[in-house]
């Protein structure tokens, strides 16, 4: 039983994707001093902009204390903010600044470049399914 679970699980070999494509992101965004988890995350405030930190886990699936994390560096760095016009009180909406689009643009061909080694690497079909399970699971906001 344990070795048709190192064998064929489902779980070990998403991580292991996860893992292999994460660093392949990384490498190519190094020289940038941003990392994939920062980097997903600016785009998917640009998404889902403006928005709250609720909102933004959902979209990413993301647990508060990750989110925090992240969002914690990307609130320092002056990439993105917390606006008070529309605020209810108990929340702030988070946009891009200025400087977070340049980030975006900037890594623009770093995320290019990712991109082709990564389809390179699992071959177009797996990647196209890729692509189309995680549109399938993200949660878009209404």
């Amino acid at each position: 039983m344990i070795a048709e679970i190192g064998n064929s699980c489902l779980l070990m070999r998403t991580r292991l994707i996860s893992k292999v494509i994460t660093d392949i992101y990384d490498e190519q965004l190094r020289s940038l001093e941003i990392s994939s988890a920062q980097f997903a995350l600016l785009v998917a405030i640009y998404q889902v902009q403006p928005a709250t930190r609720a909102d933004i886990g959902r979209h990413q699936h993301l647990d508060r204390s990750t989110l925090t994390r992240h969002l914690k560096v990307i609130l320092s760095e002056g990439w993105a903010e917390e606006i008070r016009e529309g605020a209810d009180g108990r929340s702030r909406p988070i946009v891009l600044t200025m400087a977070g689009m340049d980030v975006l643009h900037t890594a623009e061909p770093a995320w290019r470049a990712a991109q082709v080694q990564v389809k390179d690497l699992l071959g177009k079909a797996a990647f196209i399914a890729v692509t189309d399970l995680a549109s399938r699971i993200m949660d878009p906001i209404a």
